[in-house]
């Protein structure tokens, strides 16, 4: 069960500049990401922690934000400065946020 105290952003105020963590799977990134995110797909968080910056806020976005909130959670409990983004990548689309894919095609959220 979620935390119900876990702490979320709605997609529209992550700041352009802000840390955002990608934790969905290679498909779902190739098809379309936040051009600055970083991918780091859920099952390889803990085995790449020390990859996460520890001096600012990490936004952790997944598809619908099941996923994200589950390693927000488990980044929360490790010290890590981390929110959820609020309906995750459709709810990027959604706000008109940008999104880019690999290869030059065109993006969307698988």
């Amino acid at each position: 069960m979620f935390n119900a105290q876990l702490p979320v952003v709605d997609p529209a105020q992550v700041p352009a500049d802000g840390y955002l963590l990608d934790v969905r799977e290679h498909d779902e990134w190739d098809a379309g990401h936040a051009e600055r995110a970083v991918h780091i797909p859920m099952g390889e968080v803990v085995a790449r922690l020390a990859e996460l910056p520890e001096d600012r806020r990490v936004h952790v976005v997944c598809r619908v934000g099941g996923r994200s909130a589950q390693v927000a959670q488990y980044l929360i409990a490790q010290g890590v400065d981390a929110v959820n983004v609020d309906g995750g990548m459709l709810g990027w689309a959604a706000a008109g946020r940008p999104l880019v894919a690999d290869g030059g095609d065109q993006a969307y959220v698988l």
